[in-house]
């Protein structure tokens, strides 16, 4: 790679170099260039080979991790998992980038997530509902100190998931993993035509609703509230998608 090659990429979004990353790898393990149980080349080594920074392979390798193409085995090193199929369903968090996409999920999001919220509601333990509560509340310190808090926006949905009884919700936000979150394809904000604070500030109100529901065992509210939530963020997308298109030549 250039030093002109490796300059214009240092002044790219770390987010868009890690799925350029993960593009890369991913084509390597399906053309058989690595092959089950080949160990990736280290992090240096792939920092120097794509001129990209350790922070960028980090999050490239978690997205691999998130679609089960690899697993790291601490101390040892990544390793290829069995290829995908290339037939039955299958969804590859590696492949949702465009906006189209990250609407579709949302979609499937809503059939998921409202039913197993309302069953969080019926079913969740004390623990479970702590475990909620931690997961939100990083959300919203990440929200005070203008981060957008990805991670924890996850957990709280993978632990109403959990909390709902049924593993198969659980395994499906799992599987997805943090491709969920529209913002970490997406500037979310930006497309909401929202100032980042304002944006996470609303973020925040609908899933206090959702916790709130839980907590009081109201199955009905948590469905609502959590229809609401992803019918909210769905919106913002299609309008900003819409708009896309209509200054497409």
């Amino acid at each position: 790679m250039t030093e002109q090659q490796v300059q214009a990429r240092a002044r790219r979004k770390p987010r868009s170099l890690a799925q350029e990353l993960v593009t890369v790898l991913t084509e390597r393990i399906r053309s058989g260039r690595l092959k089950r149980g080949d160990k990736l080349p280290t992090e240096s080594q792939i920092m120097v080979e794509e001129g990209v920074s350790r922070t960028v392979v980090r999050e490239a390798i978690s997205r691999l991790q998130a679609s089960g193409q690899v697993e790291t085995r601490h101390g040892i090193g990544t390793f290829v998992l069995d290829a995908p199929s290339s037939s039955g369903f299958r969804v590859d968090p590696a492949t949702i980038v465009t906006l189209r996409e990250v609407l579709a999920v949302l979609e499937l999001r809503i059939a998921l997530e409202v039913e197993s919220a309302g069953l969080a509601a019926e079913r969740r333990s004390t623990e479970q509902l702590a475990a909620m509560r931690r997961a939100l509340d990083e959300l919203n310190e990440g929200a005070a100190h203008a981060s957008d808090a990805v991670s924890a926006d996850f957990q709280f949905h993978l632990q109403i998931a959990q909390s709902s009884g049924n593993h198969y919700f659980a395994d499906i936000i799992n599987h997805l993993g943090t491709s969920i979150i529209p913002r970490t394809r997406l500037n979310s904000a930006r497309l909401a035509h929202a100032d980042q604070a304002h944006y996470m500030s609303r973020l925040i109100h609908e899933h206090e609703a959702i916790y709130e529901a839980i907590a009081r065992h109201d199955s009905e509210g948590a469905k609502m509230a959590m229809r609401l939530h992803l019918s909210n963020s769905r919106e913002r997308l299609r309008q900003a998608h819409e708009q896309a298109q209509a200054q497409e030549p």
